[in-house]
């Protein structure tokens, strides 16, 4: 293939091969929206993604793929004859629910959209007679929403070797990118001593007052946090009736930070409000933070780019970058093991993630336009990185510039 042209009509190309298995996307993303499951519990939605690919010609499939209901689908090394110039291309797909709330964070469609596009390129790269060495691998990757899936991955060594690594998320707005910053979760129990609040209180030692310090500390601390560093919390047990002093507290809070490289100074800050108040109240305390942490992602402005010229080419209106609306999300640990894009879709709603609603919307025939037209987006990124060496070396260059940053 030779030519800004010829590209021009891959990318064509790759669209319509998108759409012609449009019916098997949409069964696809219903079979998961319709049986919701949490966070490392995906069983159903793992399974149904496994036959998936199981039922395509061509594929690898490997369930079940570092844990439990994550799994590996690989395509390749196809075409070209030197493996030094093969080009690596990733695609994640999520599936956990949320509790009580079904898939209210269309996680159904982060599915769709990875199997959509890995599809679609396969397919098409099967067709040409001279393509340069290219290689598909789509990931399962349970527990996002809770756990962090992607972090037990990446310790067991799942996305090593990945040139790009592509996933987008439904919102409210197309947008190349939104501000993913790090974060470490922490639960905190204080542990005092009952007695009845009336008749002998000074026998007990009160955990509430422990709570109620730590929250009071961690509020006074904010002034001294830098303005970008965040902390929030709430008190997830105080206590069983007013007339027993509480002999046992649990508070849970989120620290986060612009950059991972920040996460150990909020953690010591945050400790030291919590151990001060077991020290005035004279309870014992224990403080657990999370396995995983979360981290900032890795900005690939060549991706970002190409990106979001691919969604105009299909009438993609992005919003410009945004300050104020920022979230953590595991992905942010991938984007320092390989560079990558998480880009933000809309669905053809205005109702906010994280809601009844948009668990409706997710579900819905309207969002399949979108969401196909996103997985159409980021297929036709793959094909500039995999056809445009100049593209691919400009993308480690800036992936190895971020990493520096982050140092």
């Amino acid at each position: 293939m030779k030519g800004s042209e010829s590209l021009q009509d891959l990318k064509r190309q790759v669209c319509i091969t998108i759409d012609e298995a449009k019916e098997k996307f949409w069964h696809l993303s219903q079979d998961i929206w319709t049986c919701p499951e949490l966070a490392y519990e995906e069983k159903k939605a793992h399974d149904r993604l496994v036959r998936f690919f199981s039922e395509d010609n061509g594929w690898i499939v490997e369930g079940h793929y570092k844990l439990d209901t994550a799994f590996c689908a690989t395509w390749g090394p196809f075409g070209g004859k030197c493996a030094d110039n093969e080009v690596h291309i990733g695609f994640l797909c999520e599936y956990d629910a949320l509790p009580g709330m079904g898939h209210a964070c269309g996680h159904n469609l982060i599915a769709e959209v990875g199997v959509a596009a890995a599809t679609g390129l396969k397919v098409l790269l099967e067709t040409l007679s001279d393509c340069p060495r290219v290689k598909i691998t789509v990931f399962g990757t349970p527990a996002e929403e809770a756990g962090g899936g992607k972090v037990d991955m990446i310790d067991k060594g799942a996305f090593e070797g990945l040139d790009v690594v592509f996933m987008a998320h439904p919102s409210q707005e197309d947008a190349t990118y939104l501000p993913i910053i790090a974060e470490h979760d922490v639960v905190v129990r204080f542990h005092g001593k009952a007695a009845h609040a009336a008749g002998y209180p000074w026998e007990g030692i009160n955990a509430l007052d422990a709570a109620v310090l730590a929250y009071n500390n961690l509020s006074v601390l904010r002034q001294q946090l830098r303005s970008d560093w965040k902390v929030h919390g709430i008190i997830r047990h105080g206590g069983v009736k007013p007339n027993i002093i509480p002999d046992f507290t649990e508070l849970e809070y989120y620290l986060r930070t612009p950059s991972r490289k920040d996460l150990q100074t909020i953690r010591a800050k945050a400790e030291m409000c919590f151990k001060a108040a077991a020290m005035a109240t004279g309870c014992e305390v224990e403080v657990l933070f999370a396995k995983n942490e979360f981290h900032n992602l890795l900005r690939i402005p060549t991706l970002e780019r190409l990106f979001e010229q691919n969604g105009k080419a299909l009438g993609m209106e992005f919003i410009p970058d945004i300050n104020g609306s920022e979230g953590s999300t595991d992905f942010g640990n991938v984007s320092f093991v390989a560079p990558g894009i998480h880009p933000n879709f809309y669905i053809g709603s205005e109702a906010l993630n994280h809601t009844k609603e948009y668990t409706v919307a997710a579900g819905s025939e309207t969002a399949q336009f979108y969401t196909l037209r996103t997985a159409k987006a980021l297929a036709m990124t793959a094909l500039d990185v995999i056809f445009c060496p100049e593209m691919m070396q400009r993308v480690k260059v800036e992936f190895n510039e971020a990493k520096l940053k982050e140092e």
